[in-house]
């Protein structure tokens, strides 16, 4: 028996095997306890919701990987959407120019935030949190509180769970979300750029003495957390439009997500891909949540003892910085 388990925990820490099993798990109970799981509407669905969860995770995961937490995704999301739907539907701007005035304003926010907190040893979650206060307060003191603007049809359309790409049968967001985690594996595990960041999750210090620039890669990971966080509210504004709050789950879902995931405060230590499948995860549980009639706070509920469980695991392995 313990020869099993020590076998299971090796091959954890190598691939996301518990994850894959999760996954396979939720789907096959789904199909027996939920009538129209598995059809096709549902499926496209879900992961038209996975796809917008995983996008919002995208720079948890990053700020994750080097020991930090990123609180701003609330406010950077409310942003987006305000911003995307006030200049392109109440001033007539055109889409790509608003979304440039969303990338800049978020990755001038998110690189503020990195800077400052590897120069003065400020607390990521305090400095974040700020962030996203003033984030919230200006697009209230913007509009006046009243939004008169909405996303762009076009938009809408893109995140739609019955959208198509290439004539075939999948949404637009969905296959910029399988082609994003894509491009970030290939950046973590094959690139210069990602053993830089893994480096300085895993010792801070010993990264500086290889000549890392580790205020770099804090300035740009907190820049790049605030951009897709950006852009998933201007995805957000298609897919539901704008409001104040539409920013909230995604802080605490998108968290669940990358823990889950397998991507822990342990010294460099998992990747987007495990996000990935930590928001396949999440996204199946909520639909069969939903589906045997809990509700929200329910919700909330089974996700904190998630969470809980899957630190308890990782808090029985020792650090990657204790390993070497």
């Amino acid at each position: 028996m313990r020869t099993l388990v020590t076998r299971v925990a090796s091959a954890q820490r190598r691939l996301p095997v518990l994850q894959v099993v999760a996954l396979l798990a939720l789907f096959a109970y789904g199909l027996v306890a939920i009538q129209g799981f598995a059809a096709e509407q549902s499926v496209r669905s879900m992961l038209v919701l996975a796809a917008l969860l995983g996008l919002a995770a995208t720079g948890q995961t990053l700020v994750v990987i080097v020991g930090a937490l990123d609180f701003s995704v609330p406010g950077m999301i409310v942003l987006g959407a305000t911003v995307i739907s006030e200049l392109c539907g109440a001033r007539g701007w055109p889409f790509v120019p608003a979304l440039l005035v969303v990338v800049v304003l978020c990755a001038a926010a998110g690189a503020a935030v990195g800077w400052t907190c590897h120069r003065f040893r400020v607390s990521p979650i305090i400095a974040t949190l700020g962030v996203s206060a003033i984030a919230l307060g200006g697009v209230q003191v913007w509009t006046h509180s009243q939004l008169t603007g909405s996303a762009p049809a076009a938009l809408s359309r893109f995140v739609a769970p019955n959208g198509t790409t290439a004539g075939l049968p999948v949404s637009p967001v969905v296959v910029l979300w399988a082609a994003f985690a894509l491009v970030l594996a290939v950046v973590l595990h094959r690139t210069r750029l990602g053993r830089w960041i893994y480096a300085t999750g895993a010792s801070p210090r010993a990264a500086e003495l290889a000549l890392i620039d580790t205020g770099r890669i804090w300035t740009g990971l907190f820049s790049a957390s605030a951009v897709t966080s950006g852009v998933v509210g201007v995805l957000l504004a298609g897919f539901s439009g704008a409001d104040p709050t539409l920013g909230d789950p995604y802080l605490f879902q998108g968290l669940t997500a990358v823990i889950v995931g397998g991507t822990a405060f342990m010294g460099a230590r998992g990747d987007y891909t495990h996000t990935v499948l930590g928001a396949l995860i999440l996204t199946e549980l909520a639909t069969i949540l939903v589906g045997l009639g809990y509700d929200l706070p329910t919700q909330q509920i089974v996700f904190g003892v998630l969470v809980l469980v899957v630190v308890a695991g990782y808090g029985r392995q020792p650090r990657l910085r204790d390993r070497v």
